[in-house]
């Protein structure tokens, strides 16, 4: 495995994310109950998966790499605004739980911007495929691709991290209000 291809198979947990975050909003937006324990982890899994772990790999590592050819640099800055478009999205996410958590009905805030992250996360991943193929394709070569992927998993603690976030996402997919 390369570091292009790490941070695809990233993007295939995140979709599995994204299908939760869509169930639940939906969910939510039918006058359904979800646990707020359970929006809770899909925050968790948003801040330590996409945050902590995935955009740092591409923000620390991935997109110096490629700007140092002095290719792609309008892309990357792109990619940049919407990854703090995503913070801030995430953010009253969890601005709105706590309240709701604190006996106010946030509902439908909460629901509204878990349903725009996931409409974000779509259109910024469908950017950054594109990115990855003319990276992989015209910047990087082998080498550099082996080198940032074992940056990447040259941590224990980071993989563990990703084992337990991949656990989370597994188990809010396998809670009755997704299921049904």
């Amino acid at each position: 495995m390369n570091a292009t291809e790490s941070l695809r198979e990233d993007h295939k947990q995140i979709r599995r994310l994204d299908k939760v975050i869509i169930k639940c909003y939906t969910e939510l937006y039918a006058g359904k109950n979800i646990p707020l324990s359970d929006i809770d982890k899909i925050t968790l899994v948003i801040e330590e998966f996409l945050d902590s772990i995935h955009y740092s790999k591409e923000e620390d590592s991935y997109f110096p790499c490629v700007a140092s050819y002095d290719h792609l640099k309008k892309e990357i800055k792109g990619l940049l605004i919407e990854h703090e478009f995503s913070r801030r999205i995430a953010l009253q996410i969890k601005k709105h739980l706590k309240r709701w958590k604190n006996g106010e009905d946030a509902r439908e805030p909460v629901a509204r911007f878990l349903k725009t992250y996931s409409i974000y996360l779509m259109d910024h991943m469908t950017k950054e495929e594109k990115f990855f193929d003319e990276a992989e394709s015209k910047v990087l070569s082998k080498e550099e691709e082996f080198e940032m992927f074992e940056q990447f998993t040259s941590s224990m603690v980071t993989s563990k991290k990703i084992e337990d976030l991949i656990h989370e996402i597994q188990y809010l997919e396998n809670q009755t209000w997704f299921q049904n």
